[in-house]
Parts: structure tokens; C-alpha cells; sequence
């Protein structure tokens, strides 16, 4: 493409007419002389930016230095096809496809699986249940008899709080990265010296989130029967979080943990989480690539290519890390609820008959002194098995979490079938 730019343009300013250069390349008119062409102008187009329009396949951005044809001669357009009118262009089909399942994934995450987190949160600290629910069926079986006595907010309490702490940790990170030489973004290629300030990051963002997610913990598992809706609040949990942050406000029991004894588990939970996450991640993504060059290795690439496998391998990476590190997690709950005065719904589905079929509230009385110690008595106490209580609620969420995945990327590849044969 020619250059429109003038040439006393010197990318700083550019030069008045009092200037001697000026003349040499804009000659000074008089009135009576005639009109002569200006090939130069001082407001020009915007760049051709690669990517700014969409093109279909085979097509190329015609350029402004195009001889013109003679009327009704092949003009410029007729080396390339100009886009149906009915048929949306093959970019904003990828672009649709990408967010659509984003937004499904992210809702998911969010939004449909908070049932289960609340009921796997309530099994992981009820200590005195006799049924762990291992299974995704008892799981499911529980939470509808919950649901059905106490109403649909049994199950979908404390959404905002756990909201609030994304937000919370999401800025912690944000700051601590700007203001001090912790990576927030591993490059493509790093050193361990990054990789160990990136990953401390991680464990300090987690640290300073640390009294909002128990605020958080209290409202995801109290029993609703037992909860004032005249007191609940949308930043209850920022308050509660910086109460206990700062030890003021209502006393609690005496076998209130201090925070300092959960710092360094909850920081090694995290780091931990985050290192088996994004290496099952990765190496999903480097299956997926290495499998689709020996399949396919000339067909052209499909735009739910693009999004679907990041979005499989994050979900195969989180469900990795959640099962691996159940047993500190539970751990982190009871220690975390311990001394809260906290009362939550009976997870065996026992109800009192005389009360009109509601379910049982028991209250959390636990007694540890330490994260190692609660690690002991639940092994001598309660076995194994203690430690993957409500495992049938995770199985359930990531079930739900996977089928909606696989059933919007059908849905979305018929649309895009659609769109192309229509």
C-alpha cells in the first residue's frame, strides 16, 4: 500500500507553513491560479489491520492502490467472493462458539454446581454421620430429601460469599504482583526462579483470602432452619471475615483455631491445587495436539477446536486436584469451622416426625488442637474413609459439569452446520 503520510510529517508533529520545507511538498496556491490535484492529505485512513474484517476462506483485503477497471469490467472484488448475506461470517461463528461455551462452563462452575459444593462441604465437617456418601447416588438422594423439607435455598446459600472470595482473591493476587517481583503469568519459557515466585504467589493470595473464605465456609453449611433472613446480608461475609481477622466482635467458643495455625496448610493447599491443576492441564492440551496431528494431520482445523479442548483440559485438571487433595480439604473445613458454634443439616437424611418431616440440625463440636492432629483422629477414629466424606457430591458436580460441556458443544456444532449449509 502507498504511503499517505506527507512527507514534512516527521512522526512527532508536523511542520507549519512557516516552515522552509513546506512549501517543497505542498505548493502554495494563488486565487487566481487553477485548481491543481493534492495527492497528499493530511487525514488518512485507518491501517489495514490484519484480522479487522471478516473474511472468508481464499479471500485477501483488496488494496487501495487497485488499478480501476472500467465500468462493468471486473472491479476489484471480483477476485474474491463477496459474503452472502444469509450466512454469518466464519469468524463471529468462531467467536460465538468460544464464548458460548465459555459462558456454559462458567455458569456451571459457578452457578449449578453450588448445590454440591454445599451438601460435599456439610458431609466433610458432619463427623458424627454414619453414612459418608461415597457415591454420587446417596449424594443425590440426601440433597432432594434436604431440598424438599427446608425449600430450594437450602442448598443454593452462601452463593454470593463464595462470589465475594473469587473477588477478594482474584484482587490479592492483582495487587501483590504489581507490587512486588511475584509473576502473576508464567512465560512460555520460565525459569525456576519464576516458577517459585509465581507459585508463592499463589500461596500468599490464598493466605490473605483466608478469613473471608471461612466467613464463607460458616454460611455455605449452617442449617437454613437455624438462619435469621432478616440479619443475612450480601457483604455479611467481608464483615464476619474482618472480625475474626481482627478478633473482634461476639466471643466464640474457646476452641477457636487462631488463623495463624491454618496459614501454612491453606497455603500449601493452594499451591498444591494450582501445580497438579495446570500440569494435568497441559498435559491434556499436549495429548489432544499430539493425537489431532496423527488423525487429521491436513484437514483444517474446527472452529470448536479452538475452544473446547483448554475448557476439557481445565475441567480434567480440576478434577484431578480436587480429588487428590480431598483429605486436606476436609481437614481445612473442620479446623477452619471448629469453635464457630455452627449448626448444619443432618447429611444422613435423618427427620424428626413429630415436626412435619424436618430434617435433623446437629452442631459442630470438634475438639482439635492442629492441622496434625486432626489428620490422626480422623484416621483412628474414623478410618480411611473419613477422609473422602461427601466424595458422591464431587462425582455428581464434575458429572453435571462434563455433561453440560459435551452437551453444548453438540448443540453448538449443529449451529454450525446450519449456518454453513444454509
Amino acid at each position: 500500500m502507498a504511503s499517505r503520510r506527507p512527507d514534512s510529517f516527521d512522526g512527532l508533529g508536523y511542520r507549519g507553513r512557516d516552515d522552509p520545507l513546506y512549501g517543497a511538498s505542498y505548493p502554495v496556491r494563488s486565487a487566481g491560479a487553477p485548481a491543481e490535484p493534492q495527492h497528499h492529505h493530511w487525514v488518512t485512513t485507518p491501517p489495514d489491520i490484519p484480522g479487522s474484517r471478516n473474511l472468508y476462506a481464499a479471500e485477501r483485503t483488496p488494496l487501495h492502490d487497485d488499478p480501476l477497471r472500467e465500468p462493468g469490467g471486473p472491479g476489484p472484488a471480483a477476485d474474491w467472493k463477496a459474503p452472502q448475506p444469509g450466512v454469518p461470517p466464519a469468524e463471529q461463528l468462531n467467536r460465538f462458539a468460544g464464548f458460548g461455551i465459555g459462558l456454559v462452563s462458567l455458569f456451571t462452575e459457578n452457578v449449578l454446581a453450588h448445590p454440591c459444593i454445599v451438601f460435599r462441604r456439610q458431609c466433610q465437617v458432619n463427623y458424627h454421620a454414619h453414612c459418608y456418601h461415597l457415591t454420587p447416588f446417596s449424594a443425590v438422594a440426601v440433597m432432594y430429601t434436604i431440598t424438599k423439607a427446608q425449600g430450594p435455598k437450602a442448598l443454593w446459600k452462601g452463593m454470593g460469599s463464595t462470589f465475594i472470595v473469587h473477588g477478594v482473591t482474584l484482587g490479592a493476587e492483582g495487587i501483590i504482583s504489581e507490587f512486588t517481583p511475584l509473576p502473576r503469568e508464567l512465560p512460555h519459557r520460565w525459569s525456576w526462579k519464576q516458577l517459585a515466585g509465581h507459585l508463592l504467589l499463589k500461596g500468599l493470595t490464598a493466605v490473605v483470602a483466608l478469613p473471608f473464605y471461612c466467613a464463607s465456609l460458616i454460611e455455605t453449611v449452617q442449617s437454613e432452619i437455624v438462619r435469621d433472613d432478616s440479619s443475612v446480608g450480601l457483604l455479611d461475609c467481608v464483615r464476619e471475615g474482618l472480625t475474626r481477622l481482627l478478633g473482634v466482635g461476639a466471643p466464640h467458643s474457646r476452641r477457636l483455631l487462631p488463623l495463624s495455625c491454618l496459614l501454612l496448610p491453606v497455603a500449601m493447599h493452594a499451591i498444591l491445587r494450582y501445580a497438579i491443576s495446570a500440569s494435568v492441564q497441559r498435559v491434556a492440551l499436549w495429548l489432544h495436539q499430539r493425537s489431532r496431528k496423527q488423525c487429521q494431520p491436513n484437514n483444517p482445523a474446527n472452529p470448536l477446536d479452538t475452544y473446547f479442548p483448554e475448557l476439557a483440559a481445565a475441567w480434567a485438571g480440576s478434577l484431578v486436584a480436587d480429588v487428590v487433595l480431598f483429605p486436606l480439604e476436609t481437614a481445612l473445613h473442620r479446623l477452619g469451622l471448629q469453635g464457630t458454634r455452627t449448626i448444619i443439616d443432618a447429611t444422613d437424611g435423618a427427620t424428626v416426625a413429630g415436626n412435619g418431616g424436618s430434617p435433623l440440625v446437629l452442631p459442630v463440636n470438634t475438639q482439635y488442637d492442629g492441622f496434625a492432629d486432626c489428620l490422626n483422629s480422623i484416621c483412628r477414629k474414623e478410618g480411611g474413609a473419613g477422609f473422602y466424606r461427601g466424595f458422591g457430591a464431587l462425582a455428581a458436580q464434575y458429572t453435571l459439569h462434563g455433561a453440560l460441556l459435551a452437551a453444548a458443544r453438540t448443540l453448538l456444532r449443529l449451529l454450525l452446520l446450519d449456518g454453513k449449509t444454509s
